[in-house]
């Protein structure tokens, strides 16, 4: 076979970036049981056609009391009321309270007519009584004790949540306190991931002299999932253009395709060939470590433009390069408004060695020392083949390219791989 003689563009991280993520837009609408729609960002202005709670009701299970009533209660002289009914969570009063007068209620039951205040059951001898007509106030209640107004969490007509808002749990909560089932949310985008390589088993499969296991897809996909998006592993492609045509034929209702290894120089030239046949196709060298080889453009696939992003075969560049650049286009298609992870600081307590002028990101542990800063171990070898030191790591520390090494005890950026709210406090 031919080897490489397509041209390689240098592009620094930001210029690589820049130039994917302008082929990408937000993506449609779709209607979504508020279940489903965890996650997602809401496309219309959710606003409240009622109050809520939409009437006055219990805060405590209690009586429902004329406060007036309980003036001057104490446990040594109490105020005997006279109990006329019970209501329920979920049922309407229907009597009216009369001074002297008391109702049993729950927590949540609307209050009735003539009461202004709940007193608990604590507060009087609910436990203890004989008399189940009468009940013995021990409190003084004022006027409007333990009662929830109506409006006092949404008032009618108010802006609950905007379009744009990222929907986390509680707003789920609160969408379904409002009565609504589905909402509108922009599109989850679907990635659709193509291994390539002879070499290539799937996990299950026997093991092969000369195979290794496909953990490139697999690692991609569950980035994807962890980001909002929905993976779509489609196979491995074999050393053929077949084979990838195949594969290729069937991502035609993908955002974005997404391929492992043969860009790389040394790399012979299948897959090139098919991308370029396929589309408008860049090589570029990234001025990272690792994942230096990158490629990008849009393919035709069956008479549609679909957006290609071919990763490193080495599973840790993969894996960097899906960072730093997939990852942002799956949240440009879901509407969301931080693209990208903040950097933060560190105490670096490895040495990291920048021979070639690149970013290097390095895989390291970040934890809160005794000294009460954010310290990071490298995690182990830093092989863009070594999925194990990946594994470990909660964040990537970053060395510039204009440093040929970062001592230790020094503070460098660093970006996290993932949820670490407990390092902060």
């Amino acid at each position: 076979m031919r080897k490489n003689h397509y041209h390689e563009e240098m592009l620094s991280v930001e210029d690589a970036r820049d130039k994917i993520l302008e082929n990408f837009s937000i993506l449609p609408s779709e209607e979504k049981p508020i279940l489903d729609s965890l996650g997602q960002i809401l496309s219309e202005n959710i606003t409240a056609k009622f109050p809520i709670p939409p009437v006055n009701n219990s805060a405590m299970d209690g009586y429902a009391v004329l406060s007036v009533d309980t003036v001057g209660s104490t446990y040594i002289q109490p105020t005997k009321l006279k109990v006329i009914g019970s209501i329920p969570a979920g049922y309407v009063p229907t009597k009216k309270i009369e001074s002297g007068q008391s109702m049993r209620i729950m927590t949540g039951a609307p209050i009735p007519d003539g009461a202004d205040a709940v007193i608990p059951f604590e507060e009087t001898d609910e436990k203890t009584r004989d008399n189940l007509d009468y009940i013995a106030c021990n409190s003084e209640m004022k006027k409007g004790d333990n009662i929830r107004l109506s409006g006092e969490d949404v008032v009618k007509g108010e802006e609950i949540l905007s379009s744009g808002t990222l929907i986390k749990d509680a707003h789920v909560g609160v969408i379904a306190s409002l009565g609504k089932s589905k909402i509108k949310v922009i599109k989850k985008p679907v990635i659709s991931i193509i291994s390539t390589g002879d070499e290539i088993l799937e996990p299950g499969e026997k093991i092969k002299p000369g195979k290794i296991y496909n953990s490139n897809a697999y690692s991609i996909a569950s980035m994807v999932m962890s980001n909002g998006g929905i993976p779509n592993i489609i196979g491995t492609a074999k050393d053929s253009e077949e084979s990838l045509n195949m594969l290729l034929d069937m991502a035609y209702n993908s955002d974005l395709i997404v391929t492992s290894a043969g860009v790389s120089k040394g790399d012979y030239d299948v897959v090139k060939d098919v991308l370029f046949k396929r589309g408008k196709i860049k090589l570029w060298s990234v001025r990272m470590r690792p994942a230096k080889p990158l490629a990008f453009g849009v393919l035709d696939i069956n008479e549609k433009s679909v957006p290609h992003l071919g990763l490193p075969g080495n599973p840790v560049s993969a894996m960097i390069a899906f960072e730093q650049f997939g990852i942002p286009a799956i949240k440009v298609m879901m509407g969301k408004k931080d693209i990208l992870k903040n950097p933060f600081k560190i105490i670096i307590d490895d040495e990291i060695i920048n021979y070639d002028n690149r970013r290097v990101y390095a895989r390291a542990l970040v934890f809160k020392a005794e000294d009460g800063k954010l310290h990071a171990n490298l995690t182990g070898s830093q092989s863009s083949g070594v999925l194990t030191s990946m594994s470990k790591a909660n964040a990537l520390a970053i060395c510039p390219e204009d440093r040929e090494k970062i001592n230790i005890g020094e503070e460098i950026n660093a970006i996290f791989l993932d949820d670490i709210d407990d390092l902060f406090f």
